[in-house]
């Protein structure tokens, strides 16, 4: 880990108003701190780069669980729903994380300009993994959020290192894995294509037959390609995906209960209630309110 990476952000969560996370005047850029360990936090996880500075951290997407500590990252490809939880925090040493979303398009662009670029794996990879964080990376990682100190320099600096990000991933140990997210005619890539597609339309019925169409896969093909990137079925990623936007509803947007099961997609309010308590572990409204508490 770079020197000074834990010294700059423990001192900015320090003297941050509110609590974890926190979103900085950087598109992109987030900031993470907990002094205790936490119980599991769901959410849409996007293409981005997850750090860990300090303490230990797990992510479980479907019935796979990666656990990255400080010097490690959770790289993460594809948009999907999962959860996260810090294992290893305390006041003396909190949790300490950095999260960088990724730009594909820069990605792709210093992919076409490497002279030796990485042979793409053969085999379709799981959407997600986790990759050592030291060296390179890690300095890149602490001029980024240096750049908090000197808001004006942002706009000029902040898009070229995030170049040189894409850079040290693709020349690094996992560059077959990386280059992939930069393909755009290989099964991988119509597999993405059906997960935005779900991803859109969530809230509506879908065919896996459909879903294999785009992905110009037979259902059968399609259901096991599917798994193997995101290590859940369609329908437990379309599942999750509108308890999600129901949760958001009700503690953003105060529809109660039956509006925002409706408004997902749920033909019955009690069926969203059963789904929903076993997901959060808690009834919608009794974990809203909790939410809600939480936040004032």
């Amino acid at each position: 880990m770079a020197e000074g990476l834990v010294e700059f952000v423990s001192r900015y969560t320090e003297a941050q108003p509110g609590h974890s996370p926190f979103f900085t005047c950087m598109e992109g850029l987030t900031i993470l701190r907990s002094d205790h360990q936490r119980r599991a936090n769901h959410l849409l996880y996007k293409l981005a780069l997850c750090i860990t500075v300090q303490g230990t951290k797990s992510a479980t997407f479907g019935d796979q669980c990666h656990h990255y500590s400080a010097g490690q990252a959770l790289l993460v490809s594809v948009e999907m729903p999962g959860f996260g939880t810090v294992t290893e925090a305390s006041p003396a040493k909190p949790y300490l994380g950095v999260i960088l979303e990724l730009d594909l398009a820069i990605l792709r662009a210093v992919a076409s300009e490497l002279a030796d670029p990485p042979k793409p794996s053969e085999n379709i990879g799981r959407g997600v993994f986790v990759t050592d964080f030291d060296g390179p990376l890690a300095d890149c990682t602490l001029r980024i959020v240096r750049l908090l100190d000197t808001p004006s320099a942002i706009p000029v600096l902040y898009p070229a290192l995030m170049r040189e990000i894409s850079y040290w991933l693709l020349s690094g140990p996992h560059g077959r894995e990386v280059i992939r997210m930069t393909l755009s005619n290989n099964h991988e890539h119509r597999i993405l294509q059906a997960i935005h597609f779900l991803r859109d339309r969530f809230a509506e019925p879908v065919r896996i037959g459909d879903l294999a169409a785009i992905a110009q896969l037979s259902p059968s093909a399609f259901h096991r390609q599917f798994k193997a990137v995101t290590s859940m079925t369609p329908l437990q990623y379309q599942k999750q995906l509108r308890l999600l936007e129901a949760r958001r509803l009700m503690t953003s947007d105060a529809a109660n209960v039956e509006k925002a099961a409706f408004q997902v997609g749920y033909e019955s309010a009690s069926q969203f209630s059963r789904e929903y308590g076993r997901m959060f572990g808690r009834s919608p409204r009794r974990d809203v309110n909790l939410l809600k508490r939480a936040a004032a």
